[in-house]
């Protein structure tokens, strides 16, 4: 499994903010932006907050069995992997929800937040983008605790699949 890179998510976060500023103009232009909905940044806060609890308690269950403690429960594979796979995917859709909220964001910020209704969105578009930025922290935390420790007979940049 490949780990993912920063630089693809940066990406992905990038070109859709910038996608979604242009449809939110076109769409303004023509008529009514639709509004960002209240629960975006709460449902990316409890992911989050689910990828987080997950790695930490995979990395206790980790480090109890790496010192032999009597009472230790052991690491699945495959719930490490299955776990793995749930963070990097919720990283990438993350950084493309986040981006479009940032583009919408940036829309309304640039167009004016005099109308309460505008800056209520402003507000909630700035709370996604951070739940999502959350959302990729914590899911490359969860992929940094179930790295693999490199194999002293590997070659460094080897790369094992």
């Amino acid at each position: 499994m490949r780990q993912l890179r920063i630089r693809v998510l940066v990406g992905i976060f990038v070109v859709a903010g910038i996608l979604s500023w242009a449809a939110a103009r076109l769409w303004d232009s023509f008529g009514t932006l639709p509004g960002v909905p209240v629960a975006a940044p709460i449902v990316l806060a409890v992911i989050a907050t689910v990828l987080a609890a997950t790695a930490l308690s995979l990395r206790a269950r980790l480090k109890a069995q790496r010192n032999r403690e009597p009472d230790a429960k052991g690491v699945d594979p495959m719930q490490a992997a299955r776990a793995v796979v749930f963070g990097q995917a919720s990283a990438l859709v993350a950084s493309l929800v986040s981006g479009i909220y940032a583009g919408v964001g940036v829309f309304l910020l640039i167009d004016g937040l005099d109308a309460g209704p505008r800056r209520d969105q402003a507000i909630y578009s700035g709370a996604s983008v951070v739940a999502g930025v959350a959302v990729v922290a914590a899911a490359l935390f969860l992929e940094r605790v179930c790295k693999l420790p490199e194999d002293e007979d590997e070659p460094p940049g080897a790369s094992r699949e």
